[in-house]
């Protein structure tokens, strides 16, 4: 039987897929899988986040690694898009740079793929739109402390990474 909670959460996975389809087909475009080794990675990440993660979101044994995949996929796309800009920066700081000459779209776009999956998620739980928050410690999965505490950890090993390894 259809019913509105469905329906929101095939609205849902379907804009988790069109979000993740148009990074992936940026990134196709930006780095051709034939050219270098290194960009089957994102060629791999960006097949498993368009297609595979939204269909893990429709069932609910799949649906906490979907949660997680989707999470992780997006805190590294946070990650190594902002190391690049970062290291490609040229000329002198100034908002419109910011704005329009690094990968900061690219990263918002990413903030807007993991709440879409936050929200499928969230939708998963809910049994009626009166229910209360989930308590417990913020840091705890599947709480949204949790996914800062990843944000800065995954952060600081790749800071280390980057400036340790030869």
């Amino acid at each position: 039987m259809q019913t509105i909670k469905n329906n929101i959460q095939i609205t849902l996975a379907a804009g988790l897929l069109f979000i993740s389809l148009g990074g992936w087909l940026l990134h196709l475009r930006i780095h051709p899988p034939g050219v270098q080794v290194a960009n089957w990675i994102p060629f791999a990440a960006g097949l498993l986040s368009a297609f595979a993660v939204p269909c893990m979101f429709m069932f609910r044994r799949t649906l906490h690694w979907a949660y997680i995949l989707n999470g992780m996929m997006v805190i590294l796309g946070m990650i190594t898009m902002a190391h690049f800009s970062i290291a490609h920066w040229q000329g002198a700081f100034t908002m419109s740079g910011l704005f329009l000459k690094t990968l900061l779209p690219d990263i918002v776009m990413l903030g807007a793929k993991f709440a879409l999956g936050k929200a499928l998620f969230e939708l998963s739980f809910l049994k009626q739109e009166t229910d209360p928050m989930r308590q417990g410690h913020s840091w705890r999965y599947p709480n949204m402390g949790w996914w800062w505490v990843h944000l800065a950890a995954m952060s600081a090993v790749y800071a280390l990474g980057h400036w340790l390894w030869p």
